[in-house]
C-alpha cells in the first residue's frame, strides 16, 4: 500500500477539518462497500483462469484423459481432476 500525504491531494478546507481529529498519524480510509475487485479483476488473470478451465472441462468431456490434460496445461493430474470434476455453484 502506497502512502499518500492528504495535503497533496485533500482541499484545504477538508484536511483542515481533518486535522481537528487526527494529525501526524497514518489514517487508513477503506474504499467504500463495492468498490473492491476481486483477486485477478484487474489484471485480467481470473477471467484466463475460467476460460482456461471451461476448455478443460470441454476436453475431458470429448474424452480426453486426465494424463493428456496434464500434460498440455502442466498441471498435475490432481489439479485437473479438482478442475474438471468441480461442479458449479
Amino acid at each position: 500500500m502506497k502512502y499518500v500525504s492528504a495535503s497533496d491531494i485533500l482541499p484545504e478546507p477538508l484536511l483542515q477539518e481533518v486535522q481537528k481529529y487526527i494529525q501526524g498519524s497514518v489514517l487508513y480510509i477503506p474504499s467504500p462497500e463495492g468498490g473492491r475487485r476481486k483477486w485477478g479483476q484487474a489484471s485480467g488473470y481470473r477471467d484466463y483462469l475460467l476460460q482456461r478451465n471451461a476448455e478443460m472441462k470441454a476436453r475431458f468431456h470429448k474424452g480426453v484423459s486426465l494424463e493428456q490434460l496434464s500434460d498440455f496445461y502442466c498441471l498435475s493430474e490432481e489439479s485437473v481432476k479438482k478442475i474438471v470434476y468441480k461442479k458449479k455453484k
